[in-house]
This record gives structure tokens, sequence and C-alpha cells, in this order.
């Protein structure tokens, strides 16, 4: 099995590390056994066993896990390049949702759209997010809001993840917005996700998890208990859009169900934020939706400060973050929301990891896990972070099988 070596930097992110602790490695090597990490270190201290291997050179680049999505809104219809014109001109998000646009624009394209014409499009996306050094994607439907376009949604996550090699986490979102048909009967479809839709997504295994947004024009908080608790008696993981465009207690109410991330965060208080320090609650960062928004950004430094894990992910959706690119949103979490470049490398790693709990196994170039991979084209962290570039990923590898590799 290939040996990486001549690595100018490596970045192995131990899932144990404190945030700000990106385990570099200078004039590393890397080896690999099959589809895992076998070694990582100083190539001085190569071990023998792995001199003969052969061996791939990194020309003294930057080599780093490779990058976790951990919130996307991967399969949707149509896009919504028209309302980045009215939000220029002074148009709120709640108003032009209010005016019939926004998620219930997206959820007319979706539903329209036949299952093949979404996946050829979700798998259009996959592999330029691949390209950028992204391995795994957190994939959330919530643009059908109804028992067949949610299902086609997710059954389109289904047969990507088996045809083609970025591994998908998918989200069931059936509470991100009510339904137009059920605008003036909430309490019906509230009954339909909790004692229908959501025990189906579990008992056929089309998702791990269950989201909600909650939001003022979404669901309110006693609604979301209500859709948590039907989600955990059917063994799904929760996670929550909280706190995104007001502080309505969603941070409060995530971390009382133990769930894995609360998302966005925004408007956080302080309450929330000791919340999730106590439940271990990771924090996900998008501040692509902040740019597009021209909202406020996370405050990462208190959540940091405070103990709290903060991830950092697109968002990918076509209304307010229209943009899968990850290391764009690495240097806006740095710029913007106070993070150093090891705080951010580790939240698309090791913290990532956990927010879609898989933190035993991707997000870290540790021995034993899976050796998912990409090769940067900077002699550094701090240099790839800075020097923002369309695209600086030059290699990724796949479980150990290398997908790309443009090294000379």
């Amino acid at each position: 099995m290939p040996v990486l070596r001549n690595i100018g930097e490596l970045a192995t992110c131990p899932s144990g590390n404190p945030q700000d602790n990106a385990g570099l490695v200078a004039n590393a090597a890397l080896a690999l056994r099959g589809d895992c990490i076998a070694w990582a270190g100083p190539e001085a201290e190569l071990p023998a066993e792995y001199t003969d291997e052969d061996a791939l050179d990194c020309g003294g680049r930057l080599v780093v896990p490779g990058l976790i999505d951990c919130h996307t809104h991967l399969c949707f219809g149509g896009w919504r390049g028209d309302e980045f014109a009215l939000r220029l001109a002074g148009a709120s998000y709640q108003e032009i949702a209010a005016a019939g646009g926004g998620i219930l624009s997206t959820v007319r394209a979706t539903r329209a759209a036949s299952r093949a014409e979404l996946e050829e499009k979700a798998a259009a996306v996959l592999a330029q997010m691949l390209e950028l050094g992204v391995t795994t994607v957190e994939c959330k439907s919530g643009y059908g809001l109804d028992r067949e376009t949610e299902f086609k949604q997710l059954e389109v996550y289904r047969a990507l993840d088996s045809r083609q090699p970025v591994d998908l986490v998918p989200t069931f979102l059936g509470a991100h917005v009510v339904p137009p048909e059920y605008a003036d009967n909430r309490g019906t479809y509230i009954e339909l996700l909790t004692q229908s839709m959501i025990p189906e997504v579990a008992e056929r295994g089309l998702a791990g998890f269950c989201d909600a947004f909650v939001e003022q024009g979404a669901y309110t908080l006693d609604e979301a208990r209500a859709i948590f608790e039907a989600a955990r008696a059917a063994g799904l993981g929760i996670r929550l859009h909280a706190d995104q465009l007001s502080n309505g207690g969603g941070a409060e109410l995530a971390a009382s169900f133990g769930a894995v991330s609360a998302e966005h965060l925004e408007y956080v208080s302080e309450a929330g934020i000791d919340a999730l320090a106590v439940s271990g609650t990771v924090a996900v960062s998008l501040p692509l939706a902040s740019l597009y928004l021209r909202e406020p950004y996370l405050p990462a430094r208190r959540l940091l400060d405070a103990g709290v894990r903060v991830a950092v992910a697109t968002d990918f959706n076509p209304g307010s973050a229209p943009s899968y690119h990850l290391p764009l949103a690495l240097s806006l979490a740095c710029l913007n929301q106070g993070m150093t470049p090891q705080e951010a490398l580790m939240g698309c790693t090791a913290v990532a990891a956990r927010a879609v709990a898989r933190a035993d196994r991707i997000g870290s170039l540790a021995s034993g896990f899976q050796a998912d991979i990409a090769v940067i084209d900077a002699p550094s962290l701090n240099h790839w972070i800075y020097h923002f570039s369309p695209n600086a990923c030059v290699a990724v590898f796949k479980n150990g099988q290398p997908l790309l590799n443009k090294l000379t």
C-alpha cells in the first residue's frame, strides 16, 4: 500500500484533541494499510516496514483528513437567483418567504422534479465537492414536505451513496417549514410527521437523523419537541436548525435532547451556549449563509471559550447558501468568527465527525481511522486558509484508494 512522503505539514486532527490543536507535524509521512491509516508522523521516524512500500511524493505540500461537510441540503429542484437580487434590493429572508418565495419555492420545484433529475444534479455537485477534498457529506431532505417527495429525496441519497465515492449521511428534515396545504391545520401535519413519516424513515433506514427548523415562520419549540420525541422513540439521532434569525431558545432545546448538533446559532443566547457546553452538542457554523443573507456570524469565540466544539459546514442550498465550497467557509470562519486556522480545520474534520456521529472512524489521520485524505497545494495550514484559491486540492484518497491525483 502507498506511503505519502515529503509532506511539508501533516494535520492529523486527533479526535480527542482540543479544537485549537490540529496535531500538526512538519516534514511528515503517512502510511496506509488497506482502507485505513497505518502510521502517521515525522518522516525521519517512518518505521522500517514501510520504507520499501510504493511512495507518493507530496512535494512538501499540506496533507489533511478528507473534509466533512456536516450540513447540506444537497438534493433540490431549481435555483433561486432572483431572490439574491431581491435581497440585494433590501428584501429580508422573511419577507421573501411570506411572498411565496424562499423554501416553499424550492419545495414546488423539488416536487415537480423526477428522481432521476434530482439524482443527476446532486451527483454532479458531489463530484465537484470531492475535487475540493470533501469525502463525507451530511445531506438533508426538507424540500418535499409531503411523504412522496421527502422519501424521493432520501431515496436519491441512498442511491448516490452506493454509486459514487463520497460517503453520505442522510437526515430527515420533514419539519423544515409547514407545507402550504397544512398552513391552517399545522397539527395535522405534525401528526403525519410523528405518527407516520418518522417511523417509516427509521424502519426503512432512509436516514440516521431527524432535524427541524425552529424559527419564526417555521416551527415552535413545542412543535419541535413533539417531533424530536417521536424521532427519539424511533431510534433516530437529533439535529436542530436553531437560533438562525432570532434567539428562539433552539440551542437549549437541542441540548435538552442531547442532540448531536445545533446548527446556525447566529443569535444564540448565553443560556444556550451554557446548555450546549453541558450537553456536548456540537455547534455547527454556517458562514456562507451569513455571507449571503448578510446576517451576523456565529459567535465562535464565545462558544469555544465556553467549551463548546464548533464545526464548520457550507449549508449548501439554493437560497441562503448556494455554494458547496467548504474551503471558502473555512476562510470565512477565521475572518468573521474569530476562529484560528487549526480550529477551523478541526471544525470540518474531527469536530464535524462528531456532528455526524462518526468520530471513531473519520476526520482524523490517526492509526486505524478510515484513509480519507486530501493533499493541498500549500506549504502549511496557515497558508492554505489565508491564500484563498479556486481549488488548492491536488490529490484525494477515499478509503485508501486514489480518486484524484494532480501531483507531478
